[in-house]
């Protein structure tokens, strides 16, 4: 059994139509620019001034100026890539160049913290760090003794300048420890002092610096004529001082030549 062409022939008629005017256009914009292609270019200037840049271009170059079929390379960037089966890896093309800036997962950097000058640690209370390390007084002359000891039966030069360096080096930290508690010494008895002063309703008196110092110097005088210390200590201050003279003689003496 044949069936019958149920296409509609208004359709095909309208589809023709359609079809011969856009060729009729073509024509006609195919001799507009041959005839335009011998006008000199002087006339166009003028005509282009006259019926405006868009239709002259489109007269001319049969579009705008500069307008290609060809993809833009923002176009090329907006391009998607689809997979071909949503249980394959998504394709994507080699040409795109890779960032330079990587988007990694951070990783969260290690900050050291020292408890010695952290306020999570709590504030340094001297006294009790004193009190709490007091034990370490007995811990330093026992290693004073042992490296006198090994300084003794040291045997090669170069040993017994490492371990009298060592021990001139402990001899010069237990100074400095004797110095530092006598100056605590001094402010605890002062303090003493002007709280006693307010209690009696008097003006506390802040000793100054030079008064301090002296202070000190007396307190060292009395604890070396307790031990019989003090003609020794006068005899290297001297030789001290001697010494200090003779080096500014020297110098002031090369200054002249």
């Amino acid at each position: 059994m044949m069936m019958q062409s149920t296409e509609d022939p208004s359709s095909s008629d309208s589809e023709e139509d359609v079809d011969q005017e856009s060729e009729t256009e073509e024509d006609t914009v195919d001799l507009m620019r041959k005839e335009l292609s011998e006008v000199p270019f002087e006339d166009l200037q003028k005509l282009q001034q006259r019926v405006g840049s868009k239709v002259y271009d489109k007269a001319l170059f049969g579009g705008r100026r500069g307008e290609t079929n060809k993809p833009t390379e923002q176009d090329s960037r907006k391009k998607k890539f689809k997979r071909a089966n949503k249980n394959r890896p998504q394709e994507i093309s080699s040409k795109i160049p890779v960032s330079r800036v990587r988007n990694v997962v951070p990783v969260k950097q290690k900050v050291s913290r020292d408890p010695r000058f952290d306020d999570l640690s709590g504030k340094f209370n001297e006294q009790a760090f004193d009190s709490n390390y007091a034990f370490l007084g007995g811990v330093y002359s026992r290693e004073k003794k042992e490296v006198k000891r090994k300084l003794k039966q040291a045997k090669t030069e170069q040993k017994k300048e490492e371990l009298l360096r060592l021990l001139q080096r402990m001899e010069e930290q237990e100074k400095a420890r004797i110095k530092k508690q006598r100056e605590k010494e001094i402010s605890k008895e002062l303090k003493r002092q002007e709280k006693e002063l307010v209690k009696q309703g008097k003006k506390p008196y802040f000793v100054k610096k030079s008064e301090r110092k002296k202070m000190e110097l007396a307190n060292r005088y009395m604890e070396l004529k307790k031990g019989g210390k003090v003609a020794k200590y006068l005899a290297r201050k001297r030789r001290k001082n001697a010494a200090k003279d003779r080096r500014h003689l020297l110098e002031a003496h090369s200054k002249q030549r």
